[in-house]
């Protein structure tokens, strides 16, 4: 049981939860519905961003070891050895499913693994650091789009705008064991207001047939609501799930901006994280898809809920 925990800790397991709802947002925001290449996509992701999440805790071992001894390797529970195995066998798995998926998916997923390296081995405390991981989250948006269509170009305006969100919560956890500073919670807070407000807006297959939903988040009843000028079904779960995620984040950095201490901080990037879940649907909501939309709000409460026990920072 120990050792089990042990792992779950190196792999930051409640955090997987935000990983599937990038390749379904991703295949939806191309105008396709998530099908079985879509599902090779998201194993793709899972093992590459695990294979990320051990690679960090080898590169920063010796850190560690000062601010986090509790972590498994500086407290001795996993070898560091064992932790680098495990995250060159993930990324072979991952490259593997995306093969699977089809050349460009591949095409996609190895830009993606050499980021996750790069940003671990080299990057994470450089001022590119930040944006290497912005770019690791958009390009796995855009794994689910080359997966499912091999169309990835259609997707780069929802992994824009994911991609700055996860700018904004890697900013903040660069200060979350020193903390002493309100503007990287502050500059988050200001990039979740846009982006909720960005996503509740809509976007151009909103409605559309063709992608996927229910007639009652989309159809002749949805467009002639439109119409007459009341708000449809589907405009309404896009709103709610953009203020989902404002709040999810907005919160805790608010609370952070206010008191930049370490617990907060931290809390600020805990926030962010589960943010990225109502963000996903959001943005599959805003493609039209209210059904891949509630699959991935569905992810939430099963993150928070191994969040208690396992801690994502």
């Amino acid at each position: 049981m120990s050792r089990r925990r042990a792992w779950a800790e190196l792999l930051r397991l409640p955090a997987l939860f935000t990983v599937p709802g990038d390749a379904l947002s991703g295949a939806v925001a191309a105008g396709a519905r998530p099908g079985p290449r879509t599902l090779l996509a998201i194993g793709s992701s899972l093992c590459l961003y695990e294979a990320g999440m051990a690679l960090n805790d080898w590169a920063d071992r010796a850190e560690d070891a000062v601010e986090r001894p509790h972590r498994p390797l500086p407290s001795g529970r996993i070898r560091p050895s064992s932790a680098l195995t495990a995250a060159c066998a993930l990324t072979a798995a991952g490259l593997g499913l995306a093969a699977g998926a089809g050349r460009h998916a591949l095409a996609v997923a190895t830009p993606l693994a050499a980021t996750v390296w790069a940003y671990d081995l080299g990057l994470k405390h450089t001022p590119a650091g930040p944006v290497a991981m912005a770019a690791a989250r958009g390009l796995d948006h855009l794994l689910g789009a080359a997966a499912t269509t091999g169309r990835p170009r259609a997707a780069l305006p929802s992994a824009a705008m994911l991609g700055t969100h996860t700018l904004a919560v890697t900013a903040v956890s660069r200060r979350e064991t020193q903390g002493g500073t309100s503007l990287p919670p502050l500059a988050a807070l200001g990039a979740t207001a846009v982006l909720a407000r960005v996503v509740a807006a809509g976007g151009r297959r909103e409605e559309a047939a063709g992608a996927q939903g229910a007639p009652s988040l989309r159809g002749g009843d949805s467009q002639r609501g439109s119409l007459r000028g009341g708000s449809t079904p589907a405009q309404a779960l896009r709103t709610a799930l953009a203020a989902t995620y404002a709040v999810t984040a907005g919160r805790p950095y608010t609370h952070a901006a206010l008191n930049p201490s370490p617990p907060l901080t931290q809390r600020a990037v805990g926030g962010g994280v589960h943010a990225t879940i109502p963000l996903q649907a959001a943005l599959a909501a805003r493609a039209g898809a209210g059904l891949t939309a509630l699959a991935i709000a569905a992810l939430a409460p099963l993150g928070r809920r191994y969040a208690k026990k396992v801690s994502i920072t």
